[in-house]
């Protein structure tokens, strides 16, 4: 059996208030700066430094993060359900996480080898994966059912415009690498502290459990028994394979855009921007729109479908695109298949989350892992694809599109057809 708190704190939910998602989504906003700004655009323009033309280095780096984050997510996940603290059990590990993601700054910006900058990817990825995951934790702590789809649908959209809106912003540094790397972390700071201190959260001194935290405790939180939890598995399955496609493009967006437009990779950031601002519209329409709609409906399956589809035709379009105009098509086809997933697919997640009052901080990790997994395998496994039937100096991004969108449509058939107890 599961340990059962004692006293529960998420016992009675009540409708979480706009000023409070005002701040949640404030503080979404911030880690999606912080955390994808970087992995976008950041790296690679230091990597040009280090290693010119080397799409392959920045996959291991940022599939050596990943596998990091794969470690310490469930660890912080359970530490904080048994967390007793009159601040919480979920914000100490906010605060830790800023610290620790703040910290590996200077230190990508200044790095004088690739393994220094692989380090400081490691401690960012840790440190912001660790604050965004306590902001996670809180959202399936506090929000109520009928507030999932829609506050989902706006958290998701907020992911899709942080790193628009820090791309344009450090595009606008040129070659100023510490101001590249300190202007995103320094606005996601400043928002996740406004959640720190505004948003409400229980006193958690009174809470106990009936199990002791142990590194067996921990060890076994790694794990869940899909014939226990076969919604939780099916979706957790669904997701896997969907993010696993998607990593395998978003991973290597600089270099790819800077091949089919003949661009330098310092030349790019103007047309990822410019793409990402297109993708504005499309984003919220999906975000807000496919969120509302399934709480409203009380149906989230068929927009799972309709997401991936969406992503599917988006990725299609950016395998034969050698020109500006069909690639930002299907940047914005793509942006909105994602947005509709990634808003509905979190409700999902959270109707069907096991133990949700007493371990959500562990099954929201195990979630994560569905996307951080991925962040490992994808960076490794794209320089293979691109490489099949490569001539010189240019690599096979029409493979690898194409294979992102089997795989997106792939994940979502896995979620519609497994899924039985989620509207």
């Amino acid at each position: 059996m599961s340990p059962v708190e004692v006293l529960s704190p998420v016992h009675g939910l009540v409708r979480v208030p706009r000023r409070t998602v005002l701040l949640l989504l404030l503080a979404t906003f911030g880690c999606g700066m912080a955390m994808i700004v970087p992995m976008a655009y950041s790296l690679a323009l230091r990597l040009e430094d280090l290693a010119p033309n080397r799409a392959d280095v920045l996959g291991y780096i940022l599939g050596i993060g990943s596998a990091a984050s794969l470690v310490f997510a469930p660890v912080s996940g359970v530490l904080s359900d048994h967390t007793r603290s009159r601040w919480g059990r979920r914000r100490p590990y906010t605060v830790i996480g800023v610290f620790v993601g703040l910290s590996s700054v200077p230190v990508m910006a200044y790095a004088p080898s690739i393994p220094v900058l692989g380090l400081a990817w490691v401690l960012s990825t840790i440190g912001w994966g660790t604050a965004a995951g306590s902001i996670g934790n809180w959202q399936a702590d506090q929000l109520p059912e009928h507030q999932r789809g829609r506050v989902s649908g706006l958290t998701g959209m907020t992911m899709q415009l942080a790193p628009v809106i820090g791309i344009l912003l450090v595009g606008l540094m040129g070659k100023q690498i510490l101001l590249v790397f300190l202007v995103p972390a320094a606005i996601g700071t400043v928002l996740i502290v406004l959640f720190v201190f505004g948003a409400p959260e229980t006193d958690s001194r009174r809470f106990t459990h009936t199990e002791s935290l142990s590194i067996g405790h921990v060890f076994r939180s790694y794990t869940f028994s899909p014939r226990e939890f076969p919604d939780f598995a099916w979706a957790w399955a669904g997701r896997f394979i969907f993010f696993l496609g998607l990593t395998l493009t978003t991973s290597f967006t600089v270099y790819f855009f800077a091949q089919r437009l003949g661009l330098p990779v310092s030349g790019v950031a103007s047309v990822i921007g410019l793409t990402s601002a297109l993708s504005i519209i499309s984003a919220t329409l999906g975000s807000v729109g496919a969120g509302w709609l399934s709480d409203r409906m009380h149906r989230r399956r068929p927009y799972i479908v309709v997401a991936v589809i969406v992503f599917a035709g988006g990725a299609v379009i950016s395998a034969f695109a050698h020109e500006l105009t069909w690639l930002l098509v299907g940047s914005v086809v793509n942006s909105l298949g994602i947005a509709v997933f990634s808003s509905v697919g979190q409700a999902l997640v959270l109707d069907v989350l096991p133990h949700r009052e007493t371990q959500a901080g562990r099954y929201m990790a195990i979630t994560a892992f569905s996307q951080k997994i991925p962040g490992v395998v994808a960076p490794i496994l794209a320089p293979v694809i691109l490489a099949l039937g490569s001539s010189a100096g240019e690599q096979n991004f029409t493979a690898l599109c194409l294979f992102s969108a089997m795989l997106a449509v792939a994940g979502g058939l896995t979620i519609s057809v497994g899924v039985r107890h989620s509207p």
